[in-house]
């Protein structure tokens, strides 16, 4: 994948795969998967490090995830997000944070909303690095938004996205992505825009899907959103197989005679 083929995908009416990943050895794995895209989200600020939201992740946090999974996935199309205000600081430093992630390894970058940074945003994209859009829930102003709730619902909220979603095109945004919103919404801007969306929680007629990695492999039971497939039951495969292990170290069984040094 490169830039380019995101619009011939969408001229196409193919779909596009994206998944989220944060670390050399998942990325290693994806690597050799048919999966399109990888999307180093902002999101690892609670997958990967704890925290409740994901406004506590830092640019020097996404370059060190983003350069990470590069190594990993040599050969896929790598997005890298950019994090909470780092476009709120002025040209300047947004141009720097821009700076680090792509020269970290990424494709692209990021970024969350459309209002107050638009001409920022055309300003990236003529330093000539490809924007991706997200509109619909942002995670970034879930204060904001008053918690994690799903977007346009009524024709107001729907109106504004879907013109946020034009003026983001109109910046110069390859692609956009799409969250949290009613499935007739995400199919409407998906109609009315050349570029292609990406959705999450948007209905199946975006021209793509994303998923966290962990959250479709299961490896959080508890956690499932309306719009999360579970793939495999990670967290007990895994919590199996250590146990496992557990219980061959306590009866001596491991290591064997061919797993030890003469």
């Amino acid at each position: 994948m490169n830039v380019l083929d995101f619009a011939r995908r969408k001229q196409a009416g193919e779909k596009l795969s994206m998944v989220t990943c944060y670390d050399f050895w998942s990325a290693r794995i994806l690597n050799d998967t048919s999966v399109d895209t990888l999307l180093v989200g902002d999101s690892l600020a609670m997958v990967m490090h704890g925290h409740d939201s994901t406004v506590h992740a830092t640019v020097d946090m996404m370059a060190t995830h983003v350069a990470a999974v590069r190594r990993g996935a040599p050969d896929k199309f790598v997005v890298g997000d950019m994090p909470f205000l780092s476009v709120r600081r002025g040209l300047s430093e947004a141009m720097d944070a821009v700076a680090a992630l792509m020269q970290a390894g990424s494709n692209c970058v990021k970024i969350e909303g459309a209002a107050g940074q638009l001409d920022l945003m055309a300003h990236i994209v003529e330093s000539g690095v490809p924007v991706m859009g997200h509109l619909g829930l942002t995670p970034q102003s879930v204060e904001a938004l008053g918690g994690h709730r799903v977007q346009g619902r009524n024709e107001g909220e729907a109106a504004e996205i879907l013109t946020a979603a034009k003026a983001l095109e109109d910046a110069g945004c390859f692609a956009l992505v799409l969250e949290c919103v009613p499935a007739a919404l995400g199919a409407a801007v998906t109609e009315q825009l050349d570029i292609p969306t990406i959705g999450i929680g948007a209905g199946a007629d975006c021209d793509g899907q994303v998923l966290v990695l962990q959250d479709m492999l299961g490896m959080d039971d508890a956690f499932k959103p309306r719009f999360l497939r579970h793939y495999a039951d990670g967290k007990h495969l895994v919590g199996d197989a250590v146990n496992r292990y557990h219980e061959d170290v306590l009866s001596g069984v491991f290591p064997a005679p061919q797993e030890t040094y003469a």
